[in-house]
């Protein structure tokens, strides 16, 4: 990966110019939690409050998909991706993540 490589949920990026743009980019990633997340995550539901374990997946699923979508992105010769967003859903015991935005050249502002 570059050195600097930009991702922002804006459409611009401050002090750059969009000089090309490469298209739309994503990485999606489905993600079950292990049996012991499982237990405890089912133990934990029972009285309530914050599931971590839970939590662990879904930020590592997060995590995943977005190297995959600035991966994307660079195979296809961008510098950064604008309009980033996050995308989930349950499949039951699968949780399904996609990243996606518009992958772009730029160059900085003169």
């Amino acid at each position: 990966m570059p050195a600097v490589f930009l991702v922002s949920t804006t459409f611009t990026l401050e002090g750059y110019d969009i000089v090309e743009q490469k298209g739309v980019v994503r990485g999606i990633v489905v993600r079950a939690p292990t049996i012991s997340q499982g237990i405890v995550g089912g133990l934990k539901s029972i009285v309530g409050g914050n599931i971590s374990a839970y939590a662990d997946v879904c930020e590592a699923a997060r995590q995943q998909a977005y190297d995959i979508m600035v991966e994307h992105a660079l195979s296809r010769g961008a510098n950064a991706i604008v309009g980033m967003r996050y995308d989930a859903s349950d499949m039951g015991t699968a949780a399904e993540v996609l990243c996606y935005g518009t992958a772009v050249v730029v160059r900085p502002r003169a």
